[in-house]
């Protein structure tokens, strides 16, 4: 928790730049019967039948610094993808960046293994020494930035049915290029003083002194 919070509370370093990532499943729901459109002061009006079109994965990388989030949807969410969308990160977004600071959680995909799945050793040790990789507790996904970024685009953009992948697409690119051009951030208020006050029990040892 306080590498995390530290590295938070770290000036921006265009040479190292800080960027959380986090991925969520999103169900593909499509209509049996075509909604009513709707009318002024009603909202869209939907039948409540509907029909599963599987399910796809969301990949969310967020710069605080910048603030900027990127997003792309997949077909799985397997180690390959994983892969690709870091090496995509590196070599195409912060291409300069002599190392990028990586929050993540602690799923089996998230780790340097994964790049060994998808490229040759040569490449994938390359893509290796691109990556500080920072990962938050277990059960304390809540301290990687990306997840409240999910959270917002979930709430504005993915609360009514998704028939498609292309579809998805298309709307998370909207909303991340409006979200990009507001400038939105987290308001990040965590401190690592402010959580040695609040876990003060979890500390072992003396736990009255900083």
């Amino acid at each position: 928790m306080e590498d995390l919070l530290t590295l938070y509370e770290r000036p921006e370093d265009p040479e190292r730049p800080l960027i959380c990532f986090d991925e969520r499943p999103c169900q593909l729901i499509g209509d049996v019967v075509t909604p009513l459109p709707f009318d002024p002061g009603k909202p869209i009006r939907e039948d409540y039948h509907y029909k599963r079109n599987g399910v796809c994965s969301l990949f969310l990388a967020f710069d605080p610094h910048r603030r900027r989030r990127g997003i792309e949807v997949r077909e799985h969410r397997t180690k390959r993808d994983y892969a690709e969308f870091m090496k995509t990160l590196a070599e195409e977004h912060y291409p300069d960046a002599q190392q990028i600071v990586l929050v993540q959680d602690n799923l089996n995909t998230h780790s340097p293994g994964s790049f060994y799945q998808a490229f040759s050793p040569k490449e994938a040790f390359a893509l290796t020494q691109r990556f500080e990789m920072h990962y938050t507790p277990t059960h304390a996904s809540w301290l990687n930035m990306a997840e409240l970024e999910l959270s917002a685009l979930s709430k504005q953009c993915l609360d009514r049915r998704i028939p498609d992948m292309e579809t998805l697409q298309r709307e998370a690119a909207a909303w991340q290029e409006e979200r990009n051009e507001k400038g939105a951030t987290v308001s990040w208020q965590f401190t690592t003083e402010k959580a040695r006050d609040k876990f003060n029990k979890h500390y072992p040892g003396i736990t009255n002194q900083n």
